[in-house]
């Protein structure tokens, strides 16, 4: 027969119930604690060890190319190199296609197009990873080389939309090319390596600034008061803008180039120096031009990770989206269509009409970043849609501005089925708006290529000092991106 402690008094009574109590809510912990960990929507909680690893590891690489890639000319001659060392051969050194084939072709050396060809028909439709390559920046004028007061400047005009006040007193490197008449490519970058010099554009002191100071943020430093300052050396026997004179000696000298030269040449403005950890838990990308190459070199990797299947896989990157995707690098160019075009012609199935149902059956990401909720600036935003670090992957369902002016919404049919992709491949995302719907918006590519009838949405990955000349990631977001482009790659 099994007995039971017999308890005499409330005290004793009390104490077990206790014992009881606190033994069921150290069982209840781990169940609590996987629960709020479940139900957490930052990604950083659902994270094995060996995925923290890997999210860190992923970012180093994109550091790198944030780092050495600085033009769109400086991303497509890194993409076409990463592209090589996959497998991808160039387009037109092909004469015959057959599914499995990668490969890239190129726009003039500032856009570049990654296929991976699938098992079915074109004309079935394609899925599409789009994002661009250019930034915010300041460009060199073409006839820009100029002395004032014994010092040498550059003219400059700005390109895409930009806080001029943020470009002065920084440290600038110069990147880009010279062409000579005879068709000679100079390219330069000037202002990267530890011993190279860097230029700048100087900014009124605070001691006579009240003039200044007492203008609107648009008005503090006029765009034609982007100099850059580039010597004060005078050249030794020279009457007559002898430190303009010295410049130029030294562009002969390292560079073979003429002052003439600048008429047929493309240099820019950027940052100086390499992109970095931010916070001191590092869990944040600091770097240039993460607008739009976070979402640009994400993609490509989620190419590089995805096998060939029934449908065509495609990553197009693209110039000037930041000045209205016009030109002939831009997604308004009809590069895309033509290139296409080619492929159909080497797998033997061209027509007008295959070619606009390969269009028209398409279904796209067209990627660029999104602003961040920034704590310090909360009014800008309505919180429950609005971007988070640490969230993931963004949509945009819509974008434009006020009314939707401009945007390109997506169907709620397609915004369903990638819900279903991201969330059967364990995809942290999140929607969506850029700001209160008043108080401004914008857009990228997304409603270009919806002209074909395809199907299109926003997406892309959340940044803090956007347009800014050094802007901040999180390095899960950045993950979660490349994660969700290969789930859409693999899925849809």
């Amino acid at each position: 027969m099994k007995h039971t402690k017999r308890i005499s008094c409330p005290e004793q009574r009390n104490e077990v119930e206790m014992a009881e109590k606190k033994a069921a809510e150290k069982k209840a912990e781990p169940k609590k604690a996987a629960e709020k960990k479940e139900k957490s929507k930052n990604a950083w909680l659902k994270y094995t060890k060996a995925q923290t690893e890997e999210v860190f590891a992923v970012s180093e690489g994109y550091k790198k190319f944030i780092s050495d890639c600085k033009t769109e000319r400086e991303c497509v001659d890194e993409v076409v190199r990463q592209a090589e060392a996959q497998g991808y051969k160039d387009l037109f050194s092909v004469k015959k296609v057959q599914p499995g084939d990668k490969l890239y072709a190129t726009n003039m050396g500032k856009a570049a197009v990654l296929f991976l060809v699938g098992s079915s028909p074109l004309e079935t439709g394609m899925k599409i990873l789009g994002a661009h390559i250019d930034s915010p920046r300041i460009d060199i004028k073409q006839i820009p080389l100029y002395e004032e007061t014994e010092m040498a400047f550059l003219d400059t005009h700005y390109y895409g939309g930009i806080k001029k006040y943020q470009w002065v007193t920084l440290p600038l490197a110069i990147h880009g090319v010279f062409v000579k008449k005879d068709g000679t490519k100079v390219n330069v970058n000037i202002g990267e390596k530890d011993d190279d010099p860097v230029v700048g554009i100087s900014d009124l002191l605070v001691h006579l600034s009240a003039d200044q100071m007492a203008k609107t943020a648009g008005k503090v430093i006029e765009g034609e008061d982007l100099n850059v300052n580039v010597g004060s050396i005078p050249l030794a026997d020279t009457e007559k803008d002898a430190v303009k004179a010295n410049v130029l000696r030294i562009l002969k000298e390292q560079y073979q180039v003429e002052e003439a030269d600048f008429i047929s040449a493309e240099l820019e403005v950027v940052p100086a120096g390499k992109a970095r950890d931010y916070g001191l838990d590092r869990s944040m990308v600091y770097g240039y031009g993460q607008d739009d190459r976070v979402c640009a070199y994400t993609s490509m990797l989620a190419m590089f990770h995805t096998k060939a299947a029934e449908r065509t896989a495609v990553c197009i990157l693209v110039d000037k989206e930041e000045v209205g995707s016009v030109g002939a690098t831009g997604m308004h160019s009809r590069f895309f269509e033509n290139i296409v075009a080619e492929l159909m012609d080497r797998m033997g199935d061209y027509s007008e009409l295959k070619l606009r149902r390969a269009l028209a059956n398409s279904v796209m990401l067209s990627s660029d970043v999104s602003a961040a909720f920034d704590p310090n600036y909360p009014s800008v935003n309505e919180k429950k849609n609005t971007a988070y670090f640490g969230r993931g992957l963004v949509f945009n369902k819509y974008t434009g501005s006020r009314g939707k002016g401009g945007c390109n919404d997506a169907n709620a049919e397609f915004m369903a089925a990638i819900r279903a992709a991201l969330e059967k491949n364990k995809v942290s995302f999140q929607t969506s708006e850029l700001g209160k719907v008043d108080q401004g918006g914008g857009g990228t590519i997304a409603y270009i290529m919806a002209q074909y009838n395809m199907q299109v949405i926003d997406s892309g990955v959340p940044v803090l000092n956007m347009h800014a000349p050094w802007e901040i990631t999180s390095k899960s977001d950045i993950y979660e991106a490349m994660k969700g482009y290969e789930a859409f790659l693999k899925e849809m």
